[in-house]
């Protein structure tokens, strides 16, 4: 298992905001002070300009430098443009990693799967996960599945990824919440929404269900927006969700036998350090 991560991630701050460095230091910490699973740590790769025009206009890429805030949960911090760039980064070494067999998470801030073609939104900048997979499309002979986890609608990636003919978006979320995105299906961006509250049984039942239909697709490479705000003690979201789930939900994504990339989006309860070791331990096959 390979972790990407910069501890520069760790360096800005919006006081109150609930996307704040604890999420991935204590993460860091966790990780570095377990003895269970072997990890091989890596940094990220910055991006072109090209790269990141794949998937944003122009506009917004200026828009990044500029001090004025996007809304009020994206605030214009300084030196985010650098942050969100090496955010990118991180997805695209951990995709590095997946052209090689190795599977890789980057655990890096800011997230970046509400931010679309044009707009920064919902504590995000730049998509990371979409960029990885326009990365990994440029081989045009390759089918790539998304697999989005977060209890938010990754709006931003269904709005680059759609219509993409190597590229499959499969979301689950809940519903209502933010974004107010994903009720339906949409060509090649499947949305699964899961009312508030929904017990955990039924929860994995969908989730199954959306592996098995990866599975059928199957993609060259799976990548992951991994959020872990589906837990029952997330701020964020009102679903229902154990750690345990998550060592689960890790061990069929193994089964797949489909290089995967992985990148941290939401998650904001004290126990996320724990979560994401026990998803990271199901991938092993731990």
């Amino acid at each position: 298992m390979k972790i990407i991560t910069d501890s520069r991630c760790l360096d800005y701050v919006s006081p109150g905001h609930a996307e704040a460095p604890q999420r991935v230091s204590a993460c860091l910490e966790k990780l570095r002070s377990q003895g269970s699973l072997p990890i091989e740590w890596g940094a990220p790769v910055l991006p072109n300009r090209r790269q990141l025009l794949r998937g944003h206009s122009a506009t917004q890429l200026q828009r990044l430098g500029v001090a004025e805030d996007f809304d009020e949960d994206t605030p214009a911090l300084p030196r985010i443009s650098t942050h969100a760039r090496r955010s990118v980064g991180g997805m695209l070494a951990a995709l590095q990693s997946a052209l090689t067999g190795e599977t890789a998470f980057s655990l890096m801030r800011p997230p970046g799967h509400h931010a679309t073609p044009d707009q920064s939104m919902g504590f995000c900048y730049l998509n990371n996960v979409a960029l990885g997979v326009l990365e990994a499309a440029q081989v045009k002979s390759r089918r790539i599945a998304v697999l989005d986890f977060d209890a938010h609608h990754g709006n931003g990636t269904e709005a680059i990824l759609h219509g993409h003919p190597q590229c499959w978006l499969f979301s689950i979320h809940q519903h209502p919440a933010y974004p107010g995105t994903g009720l339906h299906h949409r060509g090649n961006c499947r949305n699964y929404p899961m009312k508030p509250g929904t017990p955990r049984e039924e929860y994995r039942v969908a989730l199954a269900g959306i592996i098995e239909d990866i599975r059928a697709l199957k993609p060259d490479f799976l990548a992951v927006s991994a959020g872990f705000d589906a837990y029952r003690g997330d701020p964020q979201a009102e679903q229902c969700l154990e750690i345990d789930d998550y060592h689960w939900l890790g061990g069929l994504i193994r089964e797949l036998r489909v290089p995967t990339f992985h990148a941290l989006e939401g998650g904001y309860s004290a126990e996320l350090p724990e979560l994401v070791l026990a998803y990271l331990t199901g991938l092993a096959g731990r």
